[in-house]
């Protein structure tokens, strides 16, 4: 609630070309955030400048089987989605299915409902795309990122290598099959 007793107002929007500099931003500090304090200095730099530089943004916008979206609070930035479908998986995971690549809330903004509002969005996104199963990867480490995911009803279906920098990690995979 707002100070004058007003419920929050969210809004998801599509984030466009022009947004690149800002999504460019969020991914960084969300990111670092997320997995700062458990990864060395340089592995986390490298990641960053790899997987966040703007050419590497723009292509990954202009992928037709791809879609990001912002959420606001309160007019003010709070996160993302990004969602993946076809050849665009960072794996493969089959035809009938969408994956969530990133989901990211800004720290101010957690436990207010918009880390589920974006799963949301992910679920009507696959319904309208005809997929019958969400997946994603998870560091088997994030343990407020895996609970969340049970809460939402995924299941470990397997695992995969998460390179940081020079530091190898492991993924779980889980899927939610829809219903």
């Amino acid at each position: 609630m707002s100070e004058e007793g007003d419920l929050m107002a969210t809004k998801l929007r599509a984030v466009t070309e022009a947004d690149l500099p800002a999504l460019q931003q969020l991914s960084r500090t969300t990111f670092s955030d997320t997995f700062g304090a458990v990864n060395t200095a340089a592995d986390l730099a490298d990641y960053l400048e790899w997987a966040y530089n703007l050419p590497q943004l723009a292509r990954e916008l202009a992928e037709p089987t791809s879609t990001f979206t912002f959420i606001y609070q309160d007019e003010q930035l709070a996160g993302y989605l990004k969602l993946n479908w076809g050849a665009t998986q960072s794996e493969a995971q089959g035809a009938d299915s969408l994956e969530i690549q990133r989901i990211y809330v800004l720290p101010a903004f957690k436990r207010q409902g918009l880390g589920r509002q974006l799963f949301q969005l992910a679920r009507q996104t696959a319904e309208q795309l005809g997929k019958t199963a969400i997946w994603l990867g998870v560091w088997e480490h994030n343990d407020s990122a895996r609970a969340f995911y049970r809460q939402m009803g995924f299941v470990v279906v397997g695992e995969h290598v998460f390179q940081l920098g020079h530091s190898t990690q492991r993924d779980l995979i889980l899927r939610k099959t829809l219903v």
